[in-house]
């Protein structure tokens, strides 16, 4: 390694001092050091004060470029370059350097070696040279990210967010009180706050915490490709959902949106040559919002229908496992032959909810559900019609919400009522056809 930082060096100074980096952090991972060391490295070797905040697991740590620790209370400043330690984590290394500000080297970019290095934090001292911090600085990020990752998880007993044994734990009612904080300080969840459950159609249980933000409320199209979410009788926000006899995941708190990470500067990404690579830029990210529970992007969540249960504290998992299943039953896969919301939320359904006991799935259906689907196979758009009617406000609302002339609406709804047996203008007529379309939904398989 040594004879190639050379060689390197002498074709491209910022490549070899990358690979003198590179070199330094595997040198620290392979001698297990802890935390403090590594961001000790980290500013060291970039000349600049480097820190650590990981609010999940309440570290925050400061060192400074002479290998000082200093933690402050001060909140990073969003245009120094950092690192996230993982895609979906708040914890994040950053380099006190601002943008535009003439770059102190450190000890990697001064030629010195990783033995040398590895003295640097009790013999330093700070050497300034002004020089483009793109190269050296995204990939101390990204060394120094990635092994301080790696310690975290083994230190602080964080299991990965995913981990579909703990989760399966977490939401048995069955399993003994330990064993379920067991698996919730397992999966990072705080103990004192509330957290939900969410039953995705045909993917894996998850767990999000109560305060993380509301579920994505993109729906479907309700009808002839409008494009609008639908809405039912719950009046469920519209989203993305899953099986709950499918094996268990978890999904953890999601990271504010930010600006990506580059490959240079994310934690594992990339090759030795491309962390050498030759113009990574500095990472600009705003800071992560204090504490553990953040607003989860919608792309975190599973596509299609959802069942999300009630806020719960921990223990009480279980029941909003039992109400997100629940909730499931009542979803639909949002188009013109299945109208309706995608994502219900149980707590929503009030005594709705019961009805959930009558009709069990894969059973008869009642006599009007027979009757809508005698309907639809005759008419085709009837199931989008009726379901218009029965979730907006007015009859004028049901045609804007499907894309037809309020006098086309009319003389679907006279076919319709001929079709049914029974009038869908009158409020007994709505509401009975209200309750048909949603046993319509609990009685599938």
């Amino acid at each position: 390694m040594k004879e190639l930082a050379g060689r390197l060096t002498a074709l491209d100074p910022d490549a070899g001092a990358a690979v003198r980096v590179i070199a330094y952090f595997d040198r620290l991972a392979e001698s297990r050091a802890g935390v403090e060391a590594l961001v000790r490295g980290a500013a060291v070797l970039a000349g600049c004060p480097a820190r650590l905040v990981d609010p999940e697991r309440r570290v925050h740590m400061r060192v400074e470029a002479d290998g000082t620790r200093r933690d402050g209370e001060a909140a990073p400043d969003p245009a120094w370059p950092c690192a996230r330690l993982s895609p979906d984590s708040a914890a994040v290394l950053w380099l006190e350097r601002g943008a535009g500000e003439a770059e102190p080297r450190g000890t990697a970019a001064n030629g010195l070696d990783a033995e040398y290095a590895r003295a640097v934090p009790e013999t330093a001292d700070a050497q300034h040279v002004a020089v483009a911090p793109s190269v050296v600085d995204a990939v101390i990020l990204e060394r120094a990210a990635g092994a301080v990752r790696l310690v975290l998880d083994r230190t602080r007993g964080r299991a990965p967010a995913d981990d579909p044994a703990l989760v399966e734990t977490l939401l048995d009612a069955t399993a003994p009180e330990q064993a379920r904080l067991h698996a919730a300080r397992r999966l990072g969840l705080d103990l004192a706050a509330h957290a939900r459950a969410l039953a995705p159609l045909n993917g894996r249980p998850r767990v999000v915490p109560a305060d993380a933000g509301p579920v994505p409320q993109t729906g479907h199209p309700s009808a002839e490709g409008n494009g609008r979410p639908g809405r039912g009788l719950t009046s469920p926000a519209a989203g993305a959902v899953s099986d709950p006899r499918g094996g268990a995941g978890v999904l953890p708190p999601a990271a504010r949106p930010a600006t990506p990470v580059p490959n240079a500067a994310r934690p594992g990404a990339g090759s030795t040559a491309s962390s050498a690579g030759l113009h990574p830029t500095p990472t600009r990210l705003d800071p992560p919002s204090e504490g553990p529970h953040r607003t989860p992007a919608g792309s975190r969540f599973p596509a299609g229908r959802l069942g999300v249960g009630p806020a719960v504290p921990v223990l009480e998992l279980p029941r909003s496992w039992d109400g997100a299943r629940t909730a499931l039953r009542f979803t639909a896969e949002g188009t013109p032959q299945d109208p309706g919301p995608s994502v219900v939320h149980a707590d929503e359904l009030g005594g709705i909810a019961l009805l959930a006991r009558l009709v069990a799935p894969g059973s008869e259906p009642p006599e009007d559900v027979r009757a809508l689907e005698t309907a639809a196979a005759t008419a085709p758009w009837l199931p989008a019609t009726l379901h218009a009617v029965a979730s907006t406000s007015s009859l004028r609302a049901a045609a804007a919400e499907i894309n037809v002339h309020h006098s086309t609406l009319q003389d679907r709804l006279s076919q319709a009522e001929h079709l049914l047996g029974w009038p869908v203008r009158t409020p007994q007529g709505r509401l009975r056809l209200q309750l048909a379309l949603t046993m319509r939904r609990l009685a599938r398989p």
